[in-house]
């Protein structure tokens, strides 16, 4: 169990208070033993001495003189107890406004501590935190040490800022510039395969061409997808994740395949078509990656502990090594080194898709590998 730590502003009110106590102390101390050293004063023999009425006339009676040393030193000795108990009363009063002093002191030097922590807290608990990257400390005051850490702070979020817009930029200037030529060339090949003269060579090549360029569509949809999914969303509309897994199944073809669906409410709070797309990666893998002859899918969906939404897709298929099982979730990573036992080859972006649109919602996707071949894939989304 982790011990709860105490601020910057709590240890520096304790180390003030506990070395002025200590010097108070130390103080006191010395003073008492010094005085303690010193023999008793004339003024404290002087008062111990007191004549005594005369016993016979013409005599007078007096104490003897270690009676007087006596007495002298038990008075010194109050005095000192005396000036000890008030000494440490003061010094109690003095180490309380110390620390209350020191307190207040503390809080005003670290005030622009907390502005910064303030301020990078707001930007990281934002909606879109690549998009908060504008706001700025603009720390005033002397050019001291927390002004300098306060000026690189507000250097590097404008920096990071530029670099997210830039980013911004570049995929919607990608969307537009890859797709154009790509939906071109499959428009001409579709328009030149549908003539009725067309030679059975050409015919073949442009049927082949046509493939080629539908996975060059597919990969460069999925880079953009995988680029956008990366950030937080910024609209989110209610969503249940029963009705796209549902959605998602009845739009399989009929294959070898068995999928079944137990689709319970599970509603969150996302963007429908990065979800739509979460899921149909999810189970276009999961029916890719399987045994030739009586494989199954199961997908489910289900609440999560914490009200939100849960995804669970497991299927039949080749045993996957527990140590291979995290490598899965990188870009261009896919099961071994053998085709899939249904379909052509993925771009190897599917489950790193599925991470991607999972952490952009706030939540998690893990798989984990099955005793008798598959995986079991389980995406979780908070409310």
């Amino acid at each position: 169990m982790r011990r709860p730590q105490l601020t910057i502003r709590a240890r520096f009110t304790l180390i003030c208070g506990g070395l002025l106590l200590a010097s108070g102390a130390a103080i006191l101390g010395i003073t008492y033993v010094l005085l303690d050293r010193q023999p008793p004063s004339q003024d404290f023999t002087s008062a111990g001495h007191t004549p005594t009425a005369p016993s016979q006339p013409g005599t007078v009676r007096t104490p003897p003189p270690s009676m007087d040393f006596q007495v002298a030193d038990n008075a010194q000795r109050a005095v000192l107890n005396r000036l000890v108990t008030q000494g440490a009363i003061a010094l109690v009063v003095v180490v309380a406004v110390a620390g209350a002093s020191g307190w207040v002191l503390a809080g005003r030097t670290l005030g622009p501590l907390q502005r910064i922590t303030e301020t990078a807290r707001r930007i990281a608990d934002a909606p879109a935190a690549d998009r908060e990257l504008h706001e700025r400390i603009a720390l005033d005051g002397p050019a001291d040490e927390v002004k300098r850490l306060a000026d690189t702070f507000d250097v590097m979020l404008e920096r990071l800022d530029h670099s997210f817009e830039g980013q911004r930029r570049f995929i919607a200037n990608a969307s537009h510039e890859l797709r154009t030529p790509l939906t071109l060339n499959r428009t001409l090949l579709e328009v030149a395969t549908d003539a009725d003269e067309v030679a059975p060579e050409v015919r073949h090549l442009s049927t082949t061409l046509l493939a080629i360029n539908a996975r060059h569509e597919q990969l460069i949809n999925g880079l953009l997808l995988l680029a956008r999914s990366e950030n937080e969303l910024m609209e989110r509309s209610y969503v249940d994740l029963a009705d796209i897994v549902d959605h998602v199944a009845g739009q399989l073809p009929a294959g070898e395949v068995t999928v079944k669906v137990d689709a319970n409410e599970a509603p969150v709070s996302g963007n429908p078509v990065l979800l739509e797309r979460l899921v149909q990666n999810l189970v276009e893998n999961a029916v890719r990656y399987n045994v030739a002859d009586g494989g199954w899918v199961r997908v489910s969906s289900r609440p999560g502990p914490d009200g939100g939404g849960v995804i669970v897709v497991s299927n039949s298929g080749p045993v996957v090594p527990p140590y291979e099982v995290p490598s899965l979730f990188e870009p261009f990573r896919r099961l071994g080194p053998s085709r899939p036992s249904s379909g052509a080859a993925g771009a190897g972006l599917g489950l790193s898709i599925v991470r991607a649109v999972a952490r952009a919602h706030g939540g998690d996707a893990r798989a984990d590998s099955r005793d008798g071949g598959g995986l079991v894939v389980t995406v979780t989304l908070p409310r």
